[in-house]
């Protein structure tokens, strides 16, 4: 009886298959973009005269290279950031802000306008605790203008509305209110609480 050959697989397709497997996969998979801190920089101005800035209008925050916060020269837990920096900005100590309603303490900071909270980390800082620090000072910041909103929000017209909605409306093709006056609001909330957040690298 005679030996059958086994078949043999054509291969010659092979390839053709590997090519379009591949450009099937660069055409559909989506690299994602690593997305940075929005951070918008101040203009330059061409001023020649030194800005003096009282040292108690500053909020030191320092991160160490084992992830420790080190506030106003006190080891700090990040859960009670928020609240520090906040009773920072709005304590209104020279009586300038009437719509503070900090305490007043005439060794912390003058007005909000003049508040400036300084960021400090070591290069050996963690990329994750760098990024929770700078959370909770912006969200420091917000929540102060949404406090502020609300109040304003209810005497111009913008009811139940916070900072963040405020803003979302204004962007919002939608929104059928005044925009104009909401623009105004806006403004005047960010006037009212400057976003003044400088960092430092420490060497």
């Amino acid at each position: 009886m005679a030996k059958r050959s086994a078949p043999e697989v054509n291969a010659g397709s092979m390839a053709d298959i590997a090519f379009l497997l591949l450009i099937f996969f660069l055409v559909t998979t989506t690299i994602p973009k690593d997305s940075g801190i929005n951070r918008k920089l101040p203009p330059i101005e061409e001023n020649d005269e030194d800005v003096i800035i009282k040292q108690k209008n500053i909020f030191t925050v320092l991160i160490n290279g084992k992830d420790q916060l080190l506030v106003e020269d006190e080891l700090m837990e990040l859960e009670d950031l928020r609240a520090a920096a906040i009773e920072f900005l709005d304590n209104g100590g020279d009586g300038s802000c009437d719509y503070c309603n900090g305490k007043k303490d005439a060794a912390s900071s003058d007005n909000p306008d003049k508040a400036i909270i300084s960021l400090k980390n070591e290069r050996e800082t963690s990329y994750k605790t760098y990024i929770s620090v700078q959370n909770e000072l912006v969200a420091a910041y917000n929540e102060l203008r949404n406090r502020r909103a609300l109040l304003i929000g209810a005497r111009k017209g913008f009811p139940d509305m916070d900072f963040v909605k405020m803003e979302k409306n204004f962007k919002d093709a939608k929104f059928v209110g005044n925009k104009d006056k909401l623009k105004e609001v806006i403004d005047q909330i960010r006037n009212e609480y400057p976003e003044k957040l400088s960092e430092v690298y420490t060497k």
